[in-house]
């Protein structure tokens, strides 16, 4: 019986890959989960617009920070061991959050804990996980394995949002103030923190690097030897990709919507599940695109016109409209993650892979965490600078998508350069 390409994928997985599904699923979900009530948790417990904004911001720059040491030394120290520890670090932060409305205290906890404004990926996980999903399948079906893997991701995302906008929206309805429904969900993220604790456990020794590498010294910044050029260059080009996205990150899309078109949380919710539906879908599709057009070129073809889409956004002048376009702009924005993953993973050292991705995506997430300010920022001056944060991140993003294809199209994933041969 034949079978697709994308299914066969799934069948060379590991017991541990399949694990690093799951976490990935629970994790994803609790992203979601938080995201979508976040900036408006902030707003009810009194904080300004421009507060909110600089909260969320100091979320992701306290990411990138906890991140680096964690992602250097995990293929020394043990890849489990640093997951569990940023899984406590979820737990920690949803606890505080959920417990205090003071400022300094929302700073401080943003600052060293682990949560996701964006509903996206943050922390030392992606970077670990990514390193060790290569090794519980094979390059053949490498690609296809990260399109899966960033599919289950933007459903549960998706799931989560839903989940936690109808579930704020619920108990708001059967009594609760908007405070006490936020916070019921924040604790909830916490839980579901506790449970990606224990899945981490459940991983065998054959996740961790088989050679292990000496600690880096000075000639060995952040890990890297061979491949310390080609990440450096990735890490710039994504941190600007990274910065433009920061101006949209969910929470804020959330705090757009309702302040735009005076929403709830439920419908908010379930713009962000067919969002995510959609990014999902076009993320397994990138695999096949790749596999004939090539990895750079998928990510540049489609994030462009993608971006094109998300400065339309706030021109249209009715709810269903604003949803349309965005829907159809993550129906493509998202062929680029997978594509970007393998890319990443393919054209470093094996032994760097875990140092290659700590670098990358903490440069993302430093990039990031400067734009939620401005944006913050510009919320506050209301009027047409509500909208500004669309055209500021769809403007940077296709810049993005220049550099990128200049700067490394001639840099080949091993898979290409023998198809080419």
């Amino acid at each position: 019986m034949l079978k697709l390409p994308e299914i066969q994928a799934l069948t060379t997985l590991s017991r541990d890959g399949w694990l690093l599904f799951a976490t990935r699923m629970v994790r994803l979900f609790a992203y979601g989960f938080l995201a979508v009530v976040l900036g408006l948790y902030l707003a009810e417990v009194g904080l300004s617009d421009p507060q909110i904004g600089l909260v969320l911001s100091l979320t992701l720059l306290g990411d990138a920070l906890i991140s680096l040491p964690i992602t250097i030394i995990a293929d020394r120290v043990g890849r489990r061991r640093m997951l569990m520890i940023g899984a406590g670090l979820m737990i920690f932060a949803g606890l505080v959050f959920a417990l205090t409305g003071n400022v300094a205290l929302l700073t401080i906890t943003a600052i060293i804990g682990v949560m996701s404004p964006s509903g996206n990926e943050v922390g030392p996980f992606l970077a670990i996980e990514q390193a060790a999903l290569p090794q519980t399948t094979t390059d053949k079906q490498r690609t296809q394995v990260f399109a899966w893997y960033s599919l289950v991701g933007s459903l549960m995302t998706g799931l989560g949002s839903l989940v936690g906008g109808s579930l704020a929206q619920g108990l708001q309805a059967s009594g609760s103030t908007p405070l006490e429904s936020y916070r019921a969900v924040i604790i909830g993220y916490a839980l579901l923190g506790g449970a990606l604790l224990l899945i981490f456990g459940r991983m065998s020794p054959a996740v961790e690097v088989a050679e292990v590498k000496p600690a880096p010294t000075l000639s060995s910044l952040f890990g890297l030897h061979k491949s310390r050029q080609i990440v450096f260059r990735l890490s710039l080009l994504f941190m600007l990709d990274a910065f433009a996205g920061g101006f949209i990150v969910q929470s804020l899309v959330a705090l757009w919507f309702n302040r735009r078109f005076g929403v709830d949380t439920a419908v908010i919710g379930s713009i962000f599940l067919g969002a995510n539906l959609f990014a999902g879908l076009s993320a397994l599709a990138a695999a096949r695109v790749a596999a004939r057009y090539g990895l750079i070129n998928t990510m540049v073809f489609t994030h462009a016109p993608s971006n094109l889409l998300l400065i339309l956004v706030p021109l249209m002048p009715t709810l269903p409209l604003a949803v349309l376009v965005l829907l159809v702009r993550f129906s493509i924005s998202q062929m680029d993650v997978p594509t970007r993953q393998s890319y990443t993973v393919a054209v470093v050292d094996p032994s760097e892979r875990s140092a290659a991705n700590g670098v990358t995506s903490i440069a993302r997430s430093v990039g990031a965490s400067f734009s939620p300010g401005l944006t913050g920022a510009l919320f506050n001056l209301g009027g047409i600078w509500l909208s500004a944060p669309f055209f500021l991140a769809g403007g940077l993003k296709l810049v993005y998508d220049f550099l990128l294809y200049r700067n490394m199209k001639a840099i080949k994933p091993p898979e290409e350069r023998e198809q080419r041969a």
